[in-house]
């Protein structure tokens, strides 16, 4: 039986343009075949098990032929497979859909086609150029700037300039010296306002916005980097007038974000949300450990505890988690109290409405041990269900303070993630744990860990990192508010 295939715009690059079907068609794919200018972030969604190639299709350099593709996508069709086409931008606005499709409907190959935001309009947008404005123009006009080496460019330059519309060119920076010229010589003003747009959506956003006369020699000046847009009309003199991305804290920062990927969405928000481009790459995952003799042992004898102490949201979700695959009633717990390393592990206790008695005012293993050494008495019962790697400060600090009898449940094991794409460039990476630092010095390959920054969440973490050789910055606070505020006040220091 024939499996199917959809081709998926993915947009610019920024992974909230994605479209909301992109992100369900793309999270179920069994094969993933994909360019070079999909975004990293939008590249870190796709499952773990699914098959992807890289057809490495970028201007100059494509790494397979588009007749190969055409084939790739029969053949894994034919096996039954769920496959994603993943385009940057959109399928069918010169992303050669239509080719793809030929074959697959000569073979009655199922499909569809899940339309992308293109960066004809996106781009400009992120660089404060409305395409049309009706002060200016009223009509947008969207060209391939796209040659081969050593050929002329073949357009129709006089009908262009008679449009009077905005033109936006794609794939055209290798062409810019025949565009430029080919409208002056079509009779374009030389004094009309144009730009060329690099990355945009993405931390390596520049703009250059001159005129058609100028705009070749103010790029020799600036330098641009590809891939790059070019806009030619007189709505690129609003680009400054109306800039906002760029002023954006974090603007210009690719930030990866390492914590499980369950528990990554608060932090990676407010992290897009100063600006910075966000990499999900999840290096370590919480695994239960289904089969504990010991945790089925002390559920039967929770009653008997006098203190119940979690030190992570992970254990608390399997904490309750193995209650309810134990049938044992919330109740069970009795009259303990409980005490939590912080404000989120707190609040995923709040969710199962419950309310923590103790919280240490700084968020880590050694003051949890010294408020709970302080506040248990000798012969009574702790409970600590949590990682089977433990801090052991933790215990050090309470038995430093009392002689009440301590129970280590190990619930939960910390398993390290391999990551499958890595980001060309990273400024900052974020760790809440000193796992999540481990896990990200077994996962990649290619970074260069001392040119990234290092944003931890408490002194241990840290530690960890400081060993790799990075730089660290460590928030005030072990929260995700204060790992922002961290990362953007780091951001202020470095260009």
């Amino acid at each position: 039986m024939n499996g199917k295939v959809w081709l998926v715009g993915a947009g610019p690059s920024d992974v909230g343009l994605l479209t909301v079907k992109g992100k369900e068609v793309l999270e179920r794919a069994q094969v993933v075949v994909y360019d070079r200018l999909v975004g990293a972030g939008i590249l870190a969604l796709i499952p773990q098990e699914a098959e992807t190639i890289d057809v490495g299709k970028r201007a100059g350099n494509h790494t397979m032929p588009q007749e190969e593709i055409n084939r790739l996508l029969l053949q894994k069709a034919q096996e039954g497979k769920e496959v994603v086409r993943l385009k940057g931008g959109d399928p069918f606005l010169f992303g050669r859909g239509g080719e793809e499709l030929e074959l697959l409907t000569e073979h009655d190959i199922p499909f569809e086609i899940v339309p992308g935001i293109t960066s004809a309009i996106s781009v400009p947008a992120y660089n404060g150029i409305p395409v049309t404005h009706r002060d200016y123009t009223s009509s947008v006009h969207i060209i391939t700037g796209h040659k081969k080496r050593d050929e002329k460019l073949e357009l129709d330059f006089e009908s262009l300039v008679h449009l009077k519309g905005t033109l936006v060119f794609l794939m055209g920076v290798s062409a810019l010296s025949d565009i430029c010229n080919g409208l002056l010589q079509a009779g374009m003003e030389p004094n009309m306002p144009a730009a060329i747009l690099q990355q945009g959506t993405t931390a390596g956003q520049k703009k250059i916005i001159a005129t058609v006369a100028t705009l070749e020699q103010e790029v020799e000046k600036q330098g641009i980097e590809t891939p790059a847009i070019i806009v030619v009309g007189k709505v690129c003199e609003l680009g400054n007038r109306f800039a906002w991305y760029e002023k954006n804290p974090l603007f210009g920062k690719r930030v990866i974000v390492t914590r499980p990927k369950e528990r990554s969405g608060t932090l990676c928000g407010k992290l897009r949300q100063a600006g910075a481009e966000v990499v999900e790459m999840p290096t370590i995952k919480t695994v239960p450990i289904l089969e504990n003799k010991a945790l089925e042992k002390e559920i039967q004898r929770l009653k008997e505890y006098q203190y119940l102490a979690f030190t992570s949201p992970a254990g608390v979700k399997v904490f309750f988690d193995m209650l309810k695959m134990y049938h044992t009633d919330i109740r069970s717990i009795g009259s303990a109290k409980i005490a939590v390393i912080g404000k989120g592990t707190k609040r995923e206790l709040e969710e199962r409405g419950i309310m923590c008695d103790f919280m240490p005012e700084i968020y880590d293993g050694e003051h949890l041990g010294v408020l709970l050494g302080e506040t248990a008495k000798d012969g009574e019962r702790i409970l600590i269900p949590r990682a089977a790697e433990g801090n052991l400060q933790l215990i050090e600090e309470i038995e430093k303070r009392t002689k009440a009898e301590i129970t280590d449940l190990p619930i939960y094991e910390t398993v390290y993630e391999s990551a499958r794409f890595e980001p060309e460039h990273v400024d900052m990476a974020v760790f809440t744990s000193a796992s999540t630092v481990k896990g990200f010095a077994r996962a990649i390959n290619k970074l260069e860990v001392k040119n990234i920054l290092a944003v931890c969440i408490g002194k241990q973490t840290q530690a960890e990192a400081e060993k790799l050789g990075m730089n660290t910055i460590t928030a005030k606070e072990a929260t995700i508010d204060s790992l922002v505020e961290c990362c953007v006040e780091a951001g202020k220091g470095r260009g």
